[in-house]
């Protein structure tokens, strides 16, 4: 077994690196079934630069070479890019930027106060009263992921990574492109669909605003985590290698990005950096290329030198226990030094998982790009007390301010998606890092969300767990964490009643008015109507499909056999069922919640572990000792 960085290195030529230049056939071009192995894959990453800062001057108006920062408290937490010109960075202190730049402006993110529905921008917060808000870039994120939907073209998958970044596929609509512009590949030659596609035959007319990452440069020096200095780019290109339809499709995805950029910066005036290539890893480490306001190609020939001097330890998932693990095995810093790790030697240290290190240092990655639903099941607002709470008369405060973010996100998100509920609140309360106390309970169903109905529901919470609202006796412990969230924030099924359906009505408020035809006939006025007066709805549906359990929920025989003109019994009885099906569920829920006095304990020994079923890895043994015992599990 060797280690060490002389056996480590390898001859500068690309046999490490695997389909640099795939054989594209007529049936891959012609082929509706698109996957994660396509060899004309196209993905790419759009990142917002310097989000919060952009965010910030958009809001005021300020002139794009203003230097500008924005701070949490005393600590900087984004710098636009002119300020970056000034050494000034992340989590550097206010006051040590403001002497590095005379006319660094410096903007304080928007916190909530007690007694106030939005968040504002105070002159000075104080972090003993008042509680940062990020609704400002929740929202303008939603803006930026919506502007890019409007604008690129059907058939592309987005994908939202974060608050500042956004995958986009476009594989679909790049392959649709190709069939028109080269409209004879629609047509296999008479040797058939596994026949190679003859090599292009025109020169690629590059976007101008387009870097592509050199194939080969002169030197490999790197100054930045994304790929080689900006000493080496540009003239340090050598003989271009033959273009391949791959670089077409990156030429066209390279057009459709640019156009949608610029949508954004004109109508929302956010700047914005992409990186293109053909997979996402490729794409989020082509991104950094060059920033800001930039779009980068990384073409397949040039993948070898631009991954090899990359420090291996930069990769998602490479950095911590893992990569220093791996550095320290084989005493390699970079992707070039790691390539001479063979796929067995990997497994046998690391177990049969590893495979994935061996991978996507070569630049494979099939993870694929997929729209995540835009409502998220929980919604947290929380808060570190810079001054313990000590008495139970302490907490209204924080559960109020928190209340007030909780009903401002819910009330957004409802605006797109009416039938949106949480179904249940908790409390949750703990001292440093030490074991966390939480309560729970049902949210309750209102007309109308508002800071009065999320705080109520906190304070009765906090009563639980905590002690008496006005209670002026001494605490047992300091708490130093708060946090109040609302779970299970689910929309309702196509055609289920609204939540003011199960609200109580007044006598002369019947849930289903009548309104007379003639002196015959009765029409429900909840049902559409033709012009003669009769239903145009029917009930066809006797049964309902449980969103948690899978399960089908069907209605009686009897019912199901009734006439249409028991259509009021069979919709009720279905609500009736539907209701019960989810307190069944809500009650397990509550089943699997630990007691009152019951919480829960870190195990600190072998003997509190359950027993998990061992796994035999390659070289790896029992399950959590391959590559996974390299990750905490939170």
């Amino acid at each position: 077994m060797w280690k060490g960085k002389e056996r480590a290195t390898t001859p500068d030529s690309d046999s490490e690196f695997l389909d640099l230049n795939p054989i594209i056939t007529y049936r891959h071009l012609q082929s509706h079934a698109l996957g994660v192995k396509d060899p004309l894959r196209v993905i790419a990453l759009c990142d917002s630069d310097a989000f919060y800062a952009g965010c910030e001057m958009v809001r005021l108006g300020v002139d794009p070479e203003q230097p500008l920062v924005v701070s949490q408290w005393d600590s900087i937490i984004a710098v636009n890019y002119p300020s970056r010109k000034f050494g000034i960075t992340r989590m550097d202190k206010v006051k040590d930027a403001q002497k590095r730049c005379q006319n660094l402006m410096v903007v304080h993110v928007a916190t909530y106060k007690e007694g106030d529905a939005e968040p504002g921008h105070w002159e000075n917060p104080n972090t003993k009263t008042h509680k940062v808000s990020l609704d400002l870039y929740r929202r303008e994120s939603s803006k930026v992921h919506n502007m890019f939907k409007e604008s690129l073209p059907a058939g592309v998958e987005l994908e939202k990574a974060s608050i500042d970044e956004c995958f986009i596929d476009f594989t679909r609509p790049v392959r649709e492109e190709l069939l028109r512009r080269y409209p004879h590949l629609a047509q296999a030659p008479p040797t058939g669909t596994d026949t190679p596609l003859p090599p292009p035959s025109t020169p690629i007319i590059w976007n101008a605003n387009t870097n592509l990452v050199p194939i080969n440069p002169k030197d490999d020096v790197t100054d930045n985590p994304g790929g080689p200095s900006a000493s080496t780019r540009g003239d340090s290109e050598l003989e271009e290698p033959p273009i391949t339809w791959h670089d077409v499709a990156l030429s066209i995805a390279a057009d459709m990005m640019e156009r949608a950029r610029d949508q954004v910066r004109t109508k929302l005036g956010y700047s914005t950096s992409a990186g293109i290539g053909r997979n996402k890893f490729l794409a989020k480490l082509t991104a950094s290329y060059r920033k800001p306001n930039s779009q980068s190609v990384l073409r397949n020939a040039a993948i070898p030198h631009y991954l090899r001097p990359l420090p291996f330890q930069k990769i998602r998932f490479l950095g911590g226990k893992l990569g220093n693990a791996v550095a320290k095995e084989y005493e390699v810093s970079t992707v070039g030094d790691l390539l001479a790790v063979s796929l067995d030697e990997f497994q046998k240290t690391f177990g049969e998982d590893s495979i994935w290190i061996w991978e996507i240092i070569r630049g494979i990655d099939r993870s694929e790009v997929k729209e995540k639903p835009p409502n998220t099941k929980s919604m947290a607002a929380s808060k570190n007390l810079a001054t313990p709470v000590t008495m139970p008369c302490e907490g209204p405060h924080w559960v109020r301010v928190m209340a007030a973010e909780l009903t401002l996100r819910l009330n957004d998100a409802r605006e797109l998606s009416p039938n949106l509920w949480p179904r249940t609140i908790s409390l949750s309360t703990r001292q440093g890092w030490s074991v966390t106390q939480r309560k729970q309970a049902p949210f309750p169903f209102v007309r109308n969300v508002t800071i009065d109905v999320v705080a109520a529901a906190g304070d009765k919470l906090w009563k639980e767990l905590v002690g008496p609202l006005n209670s002026t006796k001494p605490l047992s412990t300091k708490i130093t964490h708060v946090c109040l969230s609302l779970h299970g924030v689910e929309a309702g099924e196509v055609n289920q009643q609204g939540i003011e359906s199960f609200l109580s009505k007044t006598p002369n408020s019947p849930s289903k008015r009548k309104r007379k035809v003639d002196s015959d006939n009765e029409v429900d006025e909840t049902m559409p109507t033709s012009s003669h007066g009769e239903s145009e709805l029917k009930l066809d549906i006797d049964y309902f499909v449980c969103d948690r359990c899978k399960k089908q929920i069907t209605l009686p025989k009897e019912l199901m056999t009734a006439s249409a003109l028991d259509e009021d019994i069979r919709r009720d009885a279905l609500g009736s069922l539907r209701a019960e099906h989810q307190d069944f569920h809500f009650a397990q829920d509550l089943s699997r919640m630990p007691s009152d006095d019951e919480r829960p304990r870190r195990p600190n020994s072998e003997s509190t572990i359950h027993p998990k079923k061992k796994r035999k890895h390659k070289g790896g043994g029992a399950e959590g000792e391959g590559i996974a015992r390299f990750f905490t599990k939170r």
